[in-house]
């Protein structure tokens, strides 16, 4: 069973590498009813929320079906936004995750803002800032002027989408930023690395960036690579309205409509990244080998430890 497994690692390593998937693996397989998971409950096929009180975009990343027809599985590997508002019942119910490591994405800022991680004892988090290219400052400056005209110049016109899409470009292009990615990848390979959970602020961004790539490494299609990505506006919509419905009671924000290109997630951010990807790189694989600098054995680790 182990041969076969890393076979089918080589197969989809040799795959990424060439460009190409196997022959018989044109589409992937129909996906099978979701298992009951403790605490857990599927949304849109294979993606199952881990239901929390002060998060809200708190997910398993296994379940979806790779092109070679294994699956990943479930338990191993979660993405999240920021821990620092958890209750002590959500608390528990992450310490049901017997998690062994938390990475936080987060630069300085956000944690003095937002706060601190709150994990279950004996868990610490491990510290792994990306860069947001200033987009939390530039909230901070933004809304805290309360001046409806600022805040148009700052993120109206279209302004804000184009910043959204130079910080995807940097995940690709930065290396710093790769070097934390590809730090996290190399964790969740290595065989001895228990469950492990990875986040940013709002989850979606850095985290969904990562989430992508990891599972397109599994050998999970884009489409649903990217349905993964593009969940998080299901996940975070009623939150997100919320926070701009306070805005606006408050005064500090005039038309907080601004804010909703920054808020979700979107195909274009994406693309912007990926285009830089294949400008940079020549494609995943390359990306893979060459900006984060993960060998064929670690890829080969990634497949026989997560896919099933």
């Amino acid at each position: 069973m182990r041969r076969a497994r890393l076979l089918a690692a080589g197969a989809l390593v040799s795959a990424l590498a060439t460009g190409a998937l196997p022959a018989a693996a044109t589409a992937a397989p129909a996906p099978a009813a979701p298992r009951h998971h403790p605490r857990v409950h599927a949304v849109a096929e294979t993606i199952r929320q881990i239901p929390l009180q002060g998060a809200v975009n708190v997910r398993d990343l296994g379940g979806y079906w790779t092109y070679t027809g294994g699956q990943v599985r479930t338990g191993l590997v979660y993405r999240a936004d920021a821990l620092g508002k958890l209750t002590p019942a959500d608390v528990d119910t992450v310490a049901g995750l017997r998690l062994t490591k938390a990475v936080d994405f987060r630069i300085p800022l956000e944690v003095q803002y937002d706060g601190a991680d709150r994990l279950p004892a004996g868990l610490a988090t491990t510290s792994r800032p990306v860069s947001d290219l200033g987009l939390y400052g530039m909230l901070l400056t933004a809304i805290g002027s309360g001046d409806p005209v600022k805040q148009e110049q700052m993120l109206g016109g279209g302004r804000a989408e184009a910043f959204m899409r130079d910080v995807y470009r940097t995940f690709v292009t930065d290396p710093a930023d790769r070097a934390q990615f590809a730090a996290t990848l190399r964790d969740i390979a290595d065989g001895a690395q228990g469950p492990l959970l990875y986040h940013c602020t709002s989850g979606k961004d850095r985290t969904g960036w990562l989430s992508y790539v990891l599972l397109r490494a599994l050998g999970v299609p884009v489409s649903s690579a990217e349905r993964d990505y593009l969940a998080s506006n299901t996940f975070r919509g009623a939150y997100d309205a919320r926070v701009r419905d306070g805005l606006r009671q408050s005064g500090r924000m005039q038309n907080p409509d601004l804010l909703i290109p920054l808020q979700e997630v979107r195909q274009d951010y994406l693309d912007a990244a990926t285009s830089r990807m294949e400008a940079d790189y020549g494609g995943f694989y390359g990306y893979l080998t060459r900006g984060l600098g993960l060998d064929v054995p670690t890829l080969a680790r990634l497949q026989s430890k997560l896919v099933r």
